[in-house]
């Protein structure tokens, strides 16, 4: 039979700091309220966050979901002490999805699972998510930090995202109307993003024993810096292109590369014929494949090659795009054509 105990137990005994809590959210405060809209109703604290509509903007609105995590790419925050970038990452992945059909991302929402609550370090990831959506143009209107001693351990945390967005219904974009003959172009990626990172982990720290401190001349910085770059968020860019151009289908290039993300908008009958000469791979990508004898039809099934975002646009507004992108400072490739076929992808070199 267990003995007794000689003191009262507590939470903060049990490895919950309800103090520490209080000390991150107020830490995080000026960094969530630069993220707020007009929309906003509510500061950061209730038990849930208010927003409007925008009001005279949509005759038909609808509202779009997105959810995503960033995957094993946290391992490298943790290895690195570099945590102010991985929130942008949360951020990317669920704006990008939703942008995919065609929505403007209207706020944002955080889970953060510790081991041990560091109200500076938890300040320093909602500096990133905060950050993520600055970019995106959305709100933060709230979150989530739990404190999990026994399920993480003290170095160890996880986060997720929900991103909330608007479409006007008659301008909902689901890919249905692209046709044989359509241009597919590609807007660069900033590297990994957030996508692939058990192979690329495997590849870079255990195969070719790099440490994250580790300068590699082929990628012109360290494998930490690498692993760590931000994904792209074209929110912007392509809300900026919706108003201008009949783009007829977008697909955000996650995990499962353009092999298995594109297929997802082309409708029965169409395929996509991308042209693997048509834009350059970053170093990464081409490193990984040489250290881990990567076969190429699993690259292109893992990882984005350097394309993050896919637009399928009538054959005659390519041209038109294409300069409207390179006004925008944006790095983007004809990359294919969609062709008559099954809906998936043929890679072809010419």
């Amino acid at each position: 039979m267990s003995q007794p105990q000689s003191q009262p137990l507590t939470y903060a005994g049990a490895g919950v700091d309800i103090e520490a809590g209080n000390r991150a959210v107020h830490l995080m405060k000026q960094a969530v309220r630069s993220t707020f809209r007009p929309e906003v109703l509510t500061d950061i604290g209730g038990f849930g966050g208010l927003f409007a509509l925008p009001a005279g903007r949509y005759q038909e609105p609808v509202l779009v979901a997105g959810t995503d995590g960033v995957g094993t790419k946290l391992k490298v925050a943790q290895l690195t002490g570099v945590h102010n970038t991985i929130g942008i990452d949360a951020v990317a992945m669920c704006v990008n999805d939703i942008l995919a059909q065609g929505a403007e991302p209207l706020f944002f929402l955080d889970y953060l699972a510790v081991g041990k609550l560091l109200p500076e370090r938890v300040a320093e990831i909602v500096s990133g998510v905060a950050a993520g959506c600055r970019q995106a143009g959305c709100a933060l209107i709230g979150g989530e930090t739990a404190e999990m001693p026994g399920f993480y351990s003290e170095e160890e945390y996880d986060i997720a995202g929900f991103a909330v967005g608007v479409a006007e219904r008659s301008r909902i974009i689901d890919g249905q109307t692209i046709a044989a003959g359509d241009s597919i172009i590609g807007l660069a990626s900033s590297g990994l993003h957030s996508n692939g990172y058990s192979l690329a982990r495997q590849a870079l720290l255990e195969v070719a024993g790099y440490r994250p401190d580790t300068y590699v001349p082929q990628l012109g910085r360290t494998v930490g810096e690498e692993l760590l770059t931000p994904t792209r968020i074209y929110v912007k860019t392509v809300l900026h292109l919706l108003n201008k151009f009949a783009v007829k289908g977008l697909a955000h290039i996650t995990g499962g590369g353009l092999t298995e993300n594109l297929p997802r908008i082309l409708p029965t009958g169409v395929k996509a014929v991308l042209n693997r000469t048509a834009w350059p791979v970053p170093a990464v990508f081409s490193l990984i494949q040489q250290i881990g004898q990567v076969a190429e039809p699993e690259m292109l099934r893992t990882f984005n090659m350097g394309i993050g975002m896919v637009l399928v646009v009538p054959a005659a507004e390519a041209p038109a795009v294409l300069q409207e992108l390179q006004r925008l400072g944006e790095t983007a490739y004809l990359i294919g054509r969609a062709a008559a076929g099954e809906p998936a992808v043929e890679y072809v070199y010419e």
